[in-house]
């Protein structure tokens, strides 16, 4: 999924880069979502900490109680997030070479009242065009959607009763597709291990493993006790091996 984070405590410069991305993503039959913020406060962090998919910041580099280079290194620093694409979005133009020589790798700068519209626009499809290189993603179109999920985002995997398609569980909502468990498989990797007829798992996402219960706890704090004997041994073996 496609998340955009947009901070600016002007709600009209908010509105724009919005509607920008809307006008854009209108071009895209994928997942997306847009969140605002008026400054950097807890919600924000909130979100910068939740694991939504690749995410594209849009800062104004210094709002009325906090600073957009600040949070730029809170990403970076604090969460260790170099995936993410930072974009600064200003009307003073005399902190570019400040945001562009802190080493926070950040996207570009924007003045905004230097052509902001069309600059916006050219961002957003490099921003689109790093989103749908880096990460390694399950693609597929059902009910004329397309749908791109990030592998180290998904949970786990299990067949939908009485029905050829499946239902995967990540991190950041709950998905239908439109194949059977075993057709899915192929286009998994070494990271995820199946432990039962109807259920497939990532082990880069389980907790805990308790053997008496025959449950896996996931890091998310979903939890499932579906497990075969076959699956059992091979997961003993995977999490031990892990450790």
């Amino acid at each position: 999924m496609l998340n955009f984070i947009v901070c600016d405590d002007e709600k009209e410069f908010r509105d724009l880069i919005t509607t920008e991305i809307e006008k854009f993503m209108m071009n895209y039959d994928i997942s997306y979502k847009v969140y605002e913020f008026e400054t950097y406060d807890d919600e924000f962090e909130k979100v910068a900490k939740a694991e939504l998919g690749f995410k594209a910041y849009f800062f104004d580099i210094k709002t009325k109680n906090g600073s957009g280079l600040d949070a730029s290194r809170y990403i970076r620093e604090e969460l260790d997030d170099w995936n993410s694409i930072i974009v600064i979005v200003t009307a003073f133009a005399e902190y570019r070479y400040e945001a562009l020589s802190n080493r926070l790798y950040l996207l570009d700068f924007v003045s905004k009242f230097d052509n902001c519209k069309s600059k916006i626009k050219e961002i957003l499809k490099i921003i689109y065009k790093n989103y749908n290189s880096r990460e390694k993603c399950l693609n597929y179109e059902y009910n004329y959607m397309l749908y791109k999920i990030e592998l180290k985002n998904i949970i786990y995997i299990e067949k939908e009763q009485d029905s050829k398609r499946c239902i995967i569980y990540t991190t950041y909502g709950t998905f239908k597709a439109p194949f059977t468990l075993t057709s899915l498989a192929k286009h998994l990797d070494k990271r995820f291990l199946k432990v039962h007829k109807s259920l497939i798992l990532n082990l880069d996402k389980i907790s805990t493993f308790d053997i008496k219960e025959n449950e896996v706890l996931f890091v998310n704090g979903m939890s499932t006790n579906l497990i075969s004997r076959a699956g059992r041994k091979e997961l003993v073996e995977n999490v031990t091996n892990a450790n």
